[in-house]
């Protein structure tokens, strides 16, 4: 959660971000500064080659227990009220506070309840980061499903490769690869598919469902047989791998916007699949060796950010947006502000979420 703040901190200074005056939906960030830092654009090309697919592995995880205790019903409700009654009140609050200075940096000068009623009744209405929780009650109602109608599904040899992790790794890639290379040879790497406030990038559709897919199985025969398999192998080896791909992920980009190397949109498109694909595995492998091999013991500090999360995500958004959107006309080194906008982000919508979750009926949601 903290690298998603980040994320989003930091993109208003990337050096690749731009924004469009006429359709400022279509901009790369809601708010683009003129202080950039290349540093930023290692960071989120970093984060986005892997870090969705891991958090929609790690909303597997726990899937396949509460199905088993609660039931296809049961459980499909108690999805409906965790994730389905937050995302309608995020897209409805939260996300419309976070685009409306991104509106008024386009010249418009509509009031924010004009700006409100035109986004909700009219559209576009985008999602923000509120997407993800869109998509996650999507696929649990579908593995709902589908558990309702095939009680004992035979899936103990994926389980299996779950359970090691040079298979896991190879599993992983497999999964990926059929979900994902097919759509992005067909949609590309940036269009978006949408409906109302519901909307996921067409070409990760495959890739998202083989990573939750890979969470449910993996914690299908318990999840401390799949850290101690983690565990059991190099806590470093995996980082080197995810490290050395990700230094060739950046030389290929280099290497296709220097133009040293003349080669067809459809093989270019084919190497960054191949490139997704491979190092999507080996990072969310990697995460999981250092943090069972490293983090021994809860901390005060890490029980609350473990408690408060969810809120976190759902808040984050517009507080990220609105202190970018302050500091606009400010000079300063794209560091500084970047760093600022981290950390009063990240606390701003933290505390708000201890607070919130002081509400009964809030801290039950969330």
């Amino acid at each position: 959660m903290i690298l998603v703040v980040l994320h989003h901190s930091v993109l208003a200074y990337t050096r690749f971000s731009h924004f469009d005056r006429v359709h400022y939906l279509w901009s790369s960030a809601p708010i683009v500064d003129a202080a950039k830092w290349l540093g930023f654009d290692l960071i989120v090309l970093f984060n986005d080659s892997y870090f969705m697919p891991l958090m929609f592995l790690l909303s597997g995880l726990f899937v396949w227990s509460s199905l088993t205790r609660k039931g296809s019903l049961a459980y499909a409700r108690d999805r409906l009220l965790r994730l389905g009654l937050p995302f309608a009140v995020a897209v409805v609050s939260v996300i419309p506070l976070a685009y409306y200075p991104s509106f008024r940096m386009t010249g418009a000068t509509a009031g924010f309840g004009e700006f409100w009623t035109t986004t909700i009744f009219h559209g576009p209405w985008p999602s923000g980061p509120a997407w993800f929780v869109g998509v996650v009650l999507a696929f649990d109602l579908a593995t709902a499903a589908i558990h309702a109608t095939f009680r004992r599904p035979t899936a103990a040899g994926a389980s299996n490769f779950m359970a090691r992790p040079l298979q896991c790794f190879g599993f992983l890639v497999a999964l990926s690869a059929i979900g994902f290379l097919p759509l992005l040879m067909v949609a590309g790497p940036s269009r978006w598919l949408s409906f109302g406030p519901f909307a996921v990038q067409s070409s990760r559709i495959g890739l998202y469902g083989g990573y939750f897919m890979a969470g449910i199985l993996a914690g299908r025969h318990g999840l401390q047989r799949f850290a101690a398999a983690v565990e059991n192998a190099s806590a470093w080896h995996w980082p080197l791998l995810a490290g050395m791909l990700y230094l060739g992920f950046v030389a290929l980009q280099i290497v296709r916007r220097a133009g040293w190397l003349s080669l067809p949109p459809p093989t270019w498109l084919r190497l960054y699949g191949l490139y997704i694909v491979l190092f999507c595995a080996a990072a969310t492998i990697a995460w999981f060796a250092i943090v069972v091999r490293f983090v021994r013991r809860p901390t005060a500090l890490g029980d609350s950010l473990a408690a408060n999360t969810y809120g976190i995500y759902l808040l984050h958004y517009a507080a990220v947006i609105w202190l970018q959107y302050a500091l606009l006309d400010l000079a300063g080194y794209a560091i500084v502000k970047a760093t600022l906008v981290f950390v009063v982000a990240l606390l701003l919508s933290w505390g708000c979420t201890i607070v919130l979750r002081r509400i009964p009926v809030v801290a039950r949601v969330i």
